[in-house]
């Protein structure tokens, strides 16, 4: 068992270590959460355009909408 969750237990720290607490340390303006923010609205954005999109080509078509 050991030999199994030794590995992960070095990996998990790594990780904290080497790439959670980097990002801890960064500014205020670039903080996970606004990054996170920012894409989920960009990403909406996107989503809403192009569903616009095809709702006019199902109503120019004649398909489901």
């Amino acid at each position: 068992m050991q030999d199994i969750v030794g590995p992960i237990a070095v990996f998990m720290k790594w990780t904290f270590d080497n790439v959670l607490v980097p990002i801890g340390e960064l500014p205020a303006t670039l903080n996970p959460n606004s990054i996170f923010i920012i894409v989920i609205v960009l990403g909406l954005a996107y989503w809403l355009f192009l569903q616009s999109k095809f709702n006019k080509k199902a109503r120019r078509e004649g398909g489901l909408e």
